[in-house]
């Protein structure tokens, strides 16, 4: 009886220690009940919400067929618009107008003063006259010059000797007789 006794506590608190993991187990898996069914309670007000606030495709696409081409769209031009521009341009051109026939003027005014600058100067006729008075004035000199080279070419000159001589060595004052003299 004692060993049956024994035995069947053993068991006992096995089945014990079994039922204590299994009530561990069991709040475990009604923690993660209750948390996936808050997730899918979630998932479900989600996808209620999309449905009421999605668009209908065939709506979409009646809607994509009405609206207007980008493309075609873009290569219209409003004529307001256009006119507008136009004139614009128009002005533009006609201050680049002004400004070149302004600048026109200025480099006429410029060019007068230039000219009259010029007639204010020498007359060539003058000049002419001059260059030939330069010219007539260099050629004499050139003349001369070569006289004088072609009298200079003996072998030696004649120069008059200082009167006074003094002596080499002392400094002392002699007078001589030169030859020819």
């Amino acid at each position: 009886d004692e060993e049956l006794k024994q035995n069947m506590e053993e068991k006992f608190s096995q089945i014990q220690r079994d039922c204590e993991k299994l009530s561990f187990v069991s709040g475990s898996l009604q923690k993660d009940s209750q948390q996936k069914k808050k997730a899918i309670e979630m998932l479900v007000q989600s996808l209620e919400k999309l449905q009421m606030e999605k668009a209908d495709e065939q709506d979409m696409l009646a809607a994509m067929d009405v609206k207007a081409d980008k493309a075609a769209l873009g290569s219209h031009v409003d004529c307001s618009q256009f006119e507008e521009n136009l004139e614009q341009l128009d002005e533009r051109f006609q201050e680049l107008q002004s400004q070149i026939s302004g600048q026109k003027q200025q480099w006429n005014k410029v060019q007068q003063q230039f000219s009259d600058a010029m007639e204010e100067k020498l007359d060539r006729l003058e000049l002419k006259v001059f260059r030939k008075r330069l010219e007539y004035s260099w050629s004499r000199n050139m003349e001369h010059l070569e006289k004088k080279l072609m009298d200079d070419s003996a072998a030696g000159t004649k120069k008059q000797l200082p009167v006074p001589f003094t002596c080499l060595s002392c400094d002392r004052m002699l007078t001589m007789q030169l030859p020819g003299q």
